[in-house]
């Protein structure tokens, strides 16, 4: 059965489209049928991420107005084959799709992908629900700052009033030198705000910024760099697999050691 998972985490700004493009890539390599579905009406940044801004030819809301197809609304990367994406409408605004529609388009994608994607605009308002009523999964996306998780906190009450009880955390930008001087609230912090498993961390790295301006998914470095290792990680335990997390604070009290303690004891 296919699995919708919406991306989410109520700020804007921490990472959810480079997670949503690099995650769906990923699971691609994994030999996965995915499509990615930009939720972001108005705006529109995930076909930037991947490469595909020059393909697009039709949208979202061409589909929903019965311009066209969903199928020639999907724009293929020429790299991952079994990788899709549907286009959000730059010049509508959020309102201009409902839930309803949404899931229907949500369902067609379904049937023919293992996974759907939905990475959901910044908000908790219409573009909000909008990404969320199709969705049986979703990942909480958040940086370690107080404001972040504060909005995560929000969110994951949000997504369990409308029944969505599979909930998962990535930490992103996560700079161990910071944590160690308490400059930076850690990951056993967040975990204790927000209550919900964990999934991955990903290091704070330059390359993303480089990644995301070449429009080519880390994860599809023939070098992986650590943040593309942690990519490829959270795909491989959505998959199921018992994958280890990278030891990130280096010689120091590893990150990996307390999250054993945390979960395991001494």
């Amino acid at each position: 059965m296919s699995r919708v998972i919406v991306i989410t985490s109520g700020k804007g700004g921490v990472g959810k489209t480079t997670t949503t493009a690099n995650l769906g890539s990923a699971l691609t390599q994994l030999g996965c049928k995915v499509a990615l579905v930009d939720a972001d009406f108005g705006l529109r940044n995930l076909d930037l991420l991947l490469g595909l801004e020059q393909r697009i030819v039709y949208t979202a809301i061409d589909v929903i107005a019965g311009d066209c197809s969903l199928e020639k609304a999907l724009v293929r990367d020429k790299r991952q084959p079994n990788l899709v994406l549907l286009p959000a409408a730059q010049n509508r605004n959020k309102e201009a799709i409902t839930p309803e529609q949404m899931k229907i388009i949500v369902d067609q994608l379904s049937k023919s992908h293992d996974y759907v994607l939905i990475d959901s605009p910044a908000g908790i308002e219409m573009g909000f629900r909008n990404a969320i009523a199709a969705a049986s999964e979703a990942i909480i996306v958040t940086t370690p700052e107080m404001a972040a998780v504060r909005d995560a906190d929000r969110v994951v009450g949000l997504l369990e009033n409308e029944s969505i009880k599979s909930i998962k955390l990535i930490v992103n930008r996560l700079r161990p030198e910071m944590i160690q001087l308490n400059q930076m609230i850690s990951v056993e912090d967040i975990l204790d705000l927000l209550v919900i498993p964990l999934l991955g961390i990903i290091p704070d790295d330059q390359r993303i910024i480089v990644s995301t301006n070449k429009g080519e998914p880390l994860v599809l470095e023939e070098k992986l760099s650590l943040p593309g290792l942690a990519f490829k990680n959270i795909a491989k335990r959505l998959e199921g697999d018992l994958v280890p997390f990278l030891d990130l604070m280096a010689a120091h009290d590893t990150l990996l050691t307390r999250l054993r303690r945390r979960f395991f004891g001494p």
